[in-house]
């Protein structure tokens, strides 16, 4: 895992300007063959989570997750990670809205679109949809979260707005909170309830 983890790192700084060197020789030691692209690590966690509640090292299995920072780096992880560069099978989640960028970037580099899965709003939004809104309240609580989400609701901006998209507010409202509940909500997910998209991206790797 660590090594993946350094992986990952380099593929990071090789996408920021740097040098690919050690990517691409950490891949062929580690037989990395695919690379899972996703926006932040508030889905790196809930993807993480469920491979493991399913008894899978995706590492053990040459499958680097990899979040870009962002919707709009999708083609320049595309290039380097999918044909014009390292070659790996590319897979990942992305939300409707930022779909687009995903055509053209996968379309750029020539990588085909067939295992990547679209969140309606995002991933957040679709764990809490699945669970219900009463559940993530139950989360939150069991987090000692209870006292922030209470003070949150009180906020003018947040009167007579649906309490699922509270919710998903709520969970970006703190530096690290969305990560932390990344993990958190898909524990609490029973193995019927794993949004659509999540449980697709799982099956295709």
């Amino acid at each position: 895992m660590a090594d993946m983890r350094a992986f990952r790192d380099e593929v990071t700084d090789w996408a920021a300007g740097g040098p690919g060197e050690a990517a691409r020789e950490l891949a062929a030691r580690l037989g990395v063959r695919t690379a899972v692209l996703l926006e932040g690590p508030s889905d790196l966690a809930a993807v993480e989570t469920l491979a493991a509640r399913r008894g899978r090292d995706l590492a053990a299995e040459g499958v680097c997750v990899v979040p870009m920072g962002g919707a709009m780096s999708v083609g320049r992880y595309a290039s380097l990670l999918g044909p014009p560069g390292l070659a790996l099978r590319l897979a990942g989640l992305c939300d409707e809205r930022e779909q687009p960028f995903y055509d053209r970037g996968l379309e750029r580099a020539g990588a085909p679109r067939r295992d990547f899965f679209v969140c309606v709003s995002d991933l957040e939004e679709e764990l809490i949809r699945a669970l219900g809104p009463a559940k993530v309240e139950e989360v939150i609580r069991d987090e000692g979260d209870i006292r922030a989400w209470q003070t949150f609701l009180h906020q003018p901006a947040q009167h007579g707005r649906p309490r699922q998209q509270q919710l998903r507010r709520f969970l970006g409202t703190k530096k690290g909170r969305k990560i932390r509940y990344g993990h958190l909500l898909v524990e609490a997910l029973a193995p019927e309830q794993v949004p659509a998209p999540l449980d697709d991206l799982l099956t295709s790797l």
